[in-house]
């Protein structure tokens, strides 16, 4: 795609100053999760787009837990939706600064949430601002929700989802750390608890009870057989669904029948998959393993559920946001988008295929996906493995930039595209 002389201008107003200043702000205000904490910095982020002059709604969904809204243009269009979070993991330890102050050094943003994703949030609102200033915003509307809970139980997404008054969105774009590299999918997330009851007795004698341990190593085997049977079947973009039992706890003394066990298992679903499903088949597996009876008794519960989601590569919405990175990070350059190597260090081919990839982790994309019926990408600055999650975590100042100005083209392109 060619760049316009509007196009270059708006690109030639996003200013690096800009986003840094906001991404500090946003990592000092906090937020770390499990804690509750997002309200600093849902308030960082609210007054700052209200002195731009965005409309700016909160709605608090738990106490001191407020989702944030921010959108600029018309209402009566549709627009593209973007999604963020403000809760950050635990800071923990091995941290060489202040993991809530953030520094720039050697070109790099530190702080807890640089990466994951307080950069995100803050490249959003400066392609909003740009599209803003330029007068294009009735025409190209953009929405950006910034949402709590994302790291832990998924308040907030699971509140937006169930708004009955929604602005109407043309695609979404989830600005999670993706190395600017145009994730198309990933599969979703349950965590699934499995509460095995059984009898207590002395251990001289253990057949007078009913050992919850024993029952427990059963029902794992069990699971190690539907993985089996997962593998043989996988999805031919995603690859296969996956259980792991991440923690098992049981029993209270050597000398003691264990009289209960819990295993804490995760499992990745497949688009088209639910985790109440899942549940139901384990459930029937167990059942047809007698499993249960003569003093055991199993509960399965659902702790936490995120659906997955596959967008085609040829989907406009991909192929818009692939051209837009490219032109985002060598057009303004002077560079040519002919032979340019991709975002992630590989060379551009003929198909959008080259500058995308699957995820291996799990997002709120899934719900828009799913419970919105809305195309979604994600797409943003950081690298999610090898700086989200870390002591000092850290971003580069120049992904920033370049995701600015990628998200501003983006939002002022996908009207263009017939069907969207």
């Amino acid at each position: 795609m060619t760049v316009t002389s509007s196009e270059r201008t708006l690109l030639d107003s996003i200013d690096a100053q800009e986003i840094v200043s906001l991404t500090t702000s946003l990592i000092d205000a906090g937020g770390e999760n499990p804690g509750d904490t997002e309200e600093a910095t849902a308030k960082v982020l609210a007054e700052h787009c209200r002195a731009l002059g965005f409309d700016v709604r909160t709605v608090e969904v738990a106490p001191g837990r407020p989702n944030v809204f921010v959108s600029i243009g018309s209402a009566e269009r549709p627009g593209v939706l973007f999604v963020g979070h403000s809760d950050v993991v635990p800071a923990g330890t091995g941290w060489t600064t202040d993991p809530f102050s953030a520094v720039v050094r050697d070109g790099r943003i530190v702080g807890r949430g640089a990466c994951d994703m307080k950069g995100g949030l803050a490249a959003v609102v400066a392609a909003m601002a740009a599209v803003h200033r330029a007068g294009l915003a009735d025409e190209h509307p953009m929405t950006l929700a910034c949402l709590v809970d994302e790291e832990d139980t998924g308040l907030g997404i699971r509140a937006f989802v169930a708004e009955s008054e929604q602005r109407n969105y043309t695609c979404c774009v989830v600005a999670e750390p993706t190395d600017l590299v145009t994730i198309v999918g990933c599969r979703g997330a349950a965590n699934i608890e499995v509460e095995v009851r059984g009898r207590s007795a002395h251990a001289g004698q253990p057949r007078n009870g009913a050992n919850a341990i024993s029952a427990a190593a059963r029902i794992i085997g069990i699971i190690e057989g539907s993985q089996a049977e997962l593998d043989a079947n996988p999805d031919p973009d995603l690859g296969p669904a996956t259980w792991n039992v991440g923690t098992i706890a049981g029993g209270t003394g050597t000398s003691m029948v264990a009289d209960r066990c819990v295993l804490a298992v995760d499992r990745r679903l497949l688009p088209g998959e639910s985790a109440a499903g899942v549940v139901g088949d384990l459930r029937s597996r167990i059942e047809s393993a007698e499993l249960t009876g003569s003093g055991i008794d199993v509960d399965i519960t659902i702790s936490m559920e995120m659906p997955g989601f596959l967008t085609s590569v040829n989907h406009g919405l991909v192929t818009t946001a692939v051209q837009s990175v490219i032109d985002a990070r060598f057009i303004p350059n002077g560079r040519s988008a002919g032979s340019t190597p991709a975002p992630n260090g590989r060379f551009a081919g003929s198909t959008p295929a080259e500058f995308t990839d699957i995820w291996t982790a799990s997002c709120d994309g899934g719900f828009v996906a799913q419970q919105m019926g809305i195309d979604t990408v994600v797409l943003g600055p950081g690298e999610i493995e090898n700086q989200a999650h870390r002591p000092d975590e850290s971003l580069a100042v120049q992904q920033l930039t370049d995701s600015a100005r990628a998200y501003a083209l983006i939002a002022t392109r996908i009207a263009a595209l017939p069907g969207l």
